[in-house]
């Protein structure tokens, strides 16, 4: 079976977005680009010879961003979630996303195209579905209360540290 490729709907910045998305994703690369001709174009409403789509890949997943029009949005019902080893890799993908966007709470943000991410630690769903409530329910209070995650303070919250939350 082939993998599911998500097309991202952009107004008109499928190719721009497609280049800062490669940029911040170190194993990611353009695919290809299609351009409207004059069926597509007149079907569309978009100018013959623009860009219509582009296909990318982060990390061996395939993308496809399509230059749709206004029509559709972006809205926080779908999100990516980028899995980070340490708390270097939180910050480098949070600063590099966030840029032009927005930062919102728990871990997510939305990118200058409004598109939404959850730049969480790799460890993050252990803690959260561990079978020892308390635990579970330690991180999920510390979560809430960041915007930005930080791994050391969800640690020390899924340990029961005292004072984990003050950080």
């Amino acid at each position: 079976m082939k993998p599911i490729v998500p097309c991202l709907w952009f107004e008109n910045q499928a190719e721009e977005a497609a280049r800062f998305y490669t940029s911040v994703f170190k194993d990611s690369k353009i695919l290809g680009t299609a351009h409207y001709g004059p069926s597509a174009s007149a079907a569309a409403g978009r100018p013959t010879g623009s860009v219509m789509t582009v296909s990318f890949e982060i990390n061996g997943q395939e993308f496809l961003a399509l230059n749709g029009g206004p029509e559709f949005k972006f809205s926080e019902a779908i999100s990516f979630i980028v899995k980070c080893k340490s708390q270097d890799e939180i910050d480098e993908y949070w600063r590099k996303l966030s840029e032009g966007g927005t930062p919102s709470v728990c871990g997510w943000l939305k990118d200058r195209y409004g598109m939404s991410w959850q730049i969480v630690p790799e460890s993050l769903n252990k803690m959260i579905e561990d079978k020892d409530r308390a635990k579970s329910d330690r991180v999920m209070e510390a979560v809430i209360k960041m915007k930005k995650l930080d791994q050391r303070i969800l640690e020390d919250a899924y340990e029961g540290k005292v004072g984990a939350e003050a950080r």
